[in-house]
């Protein structure tokens, strides 16, 4: 479970916790709702550079393709289909 601090806390300790971010992310929180999370700079990168990763038909196996074409949404996901317009 991720660890988390006050925003209080985190502006009166920030040596401390921003240690602590070093090793694992760390959730800041105002008025007791999650607010901001401190993570380190190479874990930033290393979640920055998956945003951006392309996987081509190749990079699936037989088994990963067929479990795709066999798939079907739920239900429940029929609200979203308006949300997408085509010009």
């Amino acid at each position: 479970m991720p660890q988390s601090v006050s925003s209080v806390e985190a502006s009166k300790s920030f040596g401390r916790i921003s240690r602590q971010a070093l090793a694992a992310p760390l959730t800041i929180t105002h008025h007791g709702h999650d607010s901001l999370v401190l993570m380190s700079a190479a874990e930033y990168q290393r979640l920055k550079s998956r945003d951006r990763e392309v996987l081509a038909l190749g990079d699936f196996t037989e088994q990963d393709r067929a479990a795709i074409a066999g798939s079907r949404a739920p239900a429940e996901a029929a609200e979203f289909d308006g949300e997408l317009r085509h010009s």
